[in-house]
């Protein structure tokens, strides 16, 4: 066959150009190949931890929450339970602390609990963050985990300094000066709070032990619970204790106190997961159902012994579900959460409303009876009830570390707490005279009575 000119030229053109296409191709696909390999040979650049804004949402509204506990909560629940004379006085206290412990908290407490001690930080915290320092909008805290402003966790971690001290008061209610209780709570909250929070938070010898504590079982209220029965051992009874009517005077106030208590609890136990996610869910839902199960379990148990339910009994159940489930909310699952309310409301009634009277000692407003034996049923139910699926550190969960960690804050707190108040005693004293609290703290603290 013959073939034009033209097109033998432009065929010649053709395989010319397919051969070149050929050899780019070849190229292009040894480029592609070769492209991942050195990828992987070169070491990854690490990421740089970008502020998460859903977290710190989060946490900036349980800091609200947990602060709320406080004033108006907590102020609002311990002013109802007291003596009319006294409800000022009782509420000063609460709002005072907050003042107080704010200000200590932004000085020395931070840097005590959270920052490296150096060679002694297995027991305390340094000094380096003192007044903040080195702290700015830019630090984060838990980079590349949590990913949220250092500022919005110290002011979180206040909110539990505030409430610790503040439960103390509980114990001696109606009894204490109030230039004793300001110079009282400041010593406590520098040697007693801020190290055992370093103990099992900051990176302390209870944390790296494996005692576990999500919230504060041990931290806040085993801590408060026996602080508050040391005070009210070395304050003595109240004048009239056994005698005199000393029936709460308002419980509305009371039951307002305990609603805020529990939904600003949900900020206390989800928040202390520092991130809005499945485990910060789990722990909300273990808050509501151990609370609720404990408050129908000391209702239950009082209407059986006592032959009513009272209002005060109920709300006092709630109280002790809200601390035993505290240590455990993030690291049980709710059947877990469910017994721990239950076993917390029969034993903190029979504690508070049985033992108190047997063995004789007036814990005013059962600091003690719950906070503290609340907090011991949480703690040791914790390493019983630990569920490895809700979360993974809860497979080293033991009753015996539990222990350990239990006994050590015991110990610390007491004798520290003892030692605090008989040099609190030495430079102002502790109590006012007789007639001073037999006309109340109202007038004889503060210069106000409620109409």
């Amino acid at each position: 066959m013959n073939i034009p000119s033209t097109l033998k030229t432009t065929g010649r053109a053709a395989a010319l150009g397919a051969l070149a296409l050929t050899a780019l191709g070849t190229v292009a696909a040894f480029a592609q190949e070769a492209a991942p390999a050195a990828a992987a040979a070169a070491p990854a650049a690490a990421p740089t931890p970008v502020l998460d804004t859903g977290n710190t949402a989060w946490m900036l509204t349980s800091t609200a929450l947990v602060l709320m506990m406080t004033i108006p909560g907590l102020a609002l629940f311990y002013g109802g339970m007291v003596r009319k004379k006294n409800v000022l006085a009782t509420i000063m206290q609460s709002f005072a602390i907050t003042c107080l412990v704010t200000v200590l908290w932004f000085m020395f407490g931070y840097s005590l609990a959270f920052s490296d001690g150096g060679s002694t930080n297995a027991y305390v915290g340094g000094f380096s963050k003192f007044f903040h320092h080195g702290i700015t909008t830019s630090t984060l805290w838990l980079p590349g985990v949590a990913n949220i402003p250092e500022f919005v966790f110290s002011m979180f971690q206040l909110t539990f300094a505030i409430i610790t001290p503040a439960l103390i008061a509980g114990a001696f209610a109606e009894r204490m000066k109030f230039s004793a209780l300001l110079i009282f709570m400041g010593l406590w909250l520098v040697f007693v709070y801020a190290p055992i929070a370093h103990w099992v938070w900051g990176g302390g010898f209870l944390g790296t032990a494996g005692v576990l504590d999500f919230a504060g079982g041990t931290v806040v209220h085993i801590n408060a619970g026996v602080a508050g029965l040391v005070c009210a051992l070395v304050l003595g009874k109240r004048e009239g204790y056994g005698t005199a009517n000393m029936a709460p005077h308002n419980l509305v106030y009371s039951v307002i106190g305990a609603s805020l208590l529990w939904v600003g609890w949900f900020g206390f136990n989800a928040g202390s997961e520092l991130a809005a996610d499945g485990l910060a869910g789990a722990a909300m839902l273990n808050t509501q159902v151990a609370t609720a199960a404990a408050a129908l379990a000391w209702m239950f148990a009082e209407w059986i012994i006592a032959k009513k339910p009272s209002v005060l009994g109920i709300i006092s159940g709630a109280v002790a579900g809200l601390v035993a489930v505290t240590p455990a909310s993030g690291f049980v699952n709710p059947t877990g959460a469910f017994i721990i309310g239950i076993v917390a409301g029969v034993v903190c009634y029979i504690s508070a409303v049985k033992v108190k009277h047997m063995l004789g000692y007036d814990d005013s407003l059962d600091a003690f009876g719950v906070h503290g034996v609340g907090g011991i049923v949480g703690a040791l139910l914790t390493g019983a009830l630990a569920d490895p699926e809700i979360n993974a550190l809860g497979k080293g969960a033991s009753v015996g570390t539990q222990i350990y960690g239990i006994v050590f804050t015991i110990l610390w707190t007491a004798i520290a707490t003892f030692v605090i108040l008989y040099i609190v005693k030495a430079l102002v004293g502790l109590r006012p005279s007789t007639q001073e609290e037999i006309e109340g703290l109202d007038i004889s603290q503060h210069g106000e009575v409620v109409p």
